[in-house]
């Protein structure tokens, strides 16, 4: 036997395509890595600007008017009622995460919280009643206008008030009103 003058060209071409093998493999591994990154990254990305929507925008808006009671007519209006109604397009919003902020040019500004209660507390929470009615409700959905009840320190007559609703998530909702020049036990505030 003569291993000196074999022929080893059939060797050559295997050892090629082992190799053009291990090419093709290796590829298609980083391939698929790079693309399920690309994937997991573009979806990340999606889930920050659907975020940054939900953030940016207000979920809540404000139903009909906005009522005073007043429990003594010489004092002022010591409650405020208005209903709100969640805009097209949002799911729900805890209210228990949700706040209130009221302030009149003389009052600093008061920061109410959601409670269960069957009465808000004066210039500390406020309830919220699913169409006026029952118990204060946790939570609103898209069919759902929840009746907000403040009790607060009495407002004089001819005193702007100004709300901000702050939902737990999603932009503050702000409005003013001012309470009338003749206050009876029942006003529509303007």
């Amino acid at each position: 036997m003569n291993y000196g003058n074999s022929n080893e060209e059939g060797f050559t071409g295997l050892e090629a395509a082992i190799v053009l093998i291990a090419f093709i493999v290796v590829a298609s591994v980083f391939s698929y890595v790079i693309l399920g990154a690309g994937f997991y990254t573009t979806q990340k990305a999606q889930e920050t600007i659907y975020s940054g929507i939900d953030q940016s925008t207000t979920n809540v808006q404000l139903v009909g008017n906005v009522y005073g009671i007043a429990s003594n007519t010489t004092d002022g209006i010591d409650q405020i009622r208005f209903t709100i109604g969640l805009v097209p397009g949002t799911q729900y919003v805890n209210l228990e995460k949700m706040t209130v902020v009221i302030s009149t040019p003389t009052v600093t500004p008061k920061i109410l919280t959601w409670t269960n209660e069957s009465s808000s507390t004066k210039d500390t929470n406020f309830i919220a009643l699913k169409n006026g009615i029952g118990t204060s409700q946790s939570t609103m959905t898209p069919s759902d206008q929840v009746e907000m009840q403040l009790n607060l320190t009495a407002v004089p007559k001819d005193t702007k008030i100004n709300f901000e609703i702050r939902p737990g998530v999603g932009a503050s909702y702000p409005f003013s009103k001012t309470t009338p020049s003749v206050i009876s036990a029942n006003n529509l505030i303007y």
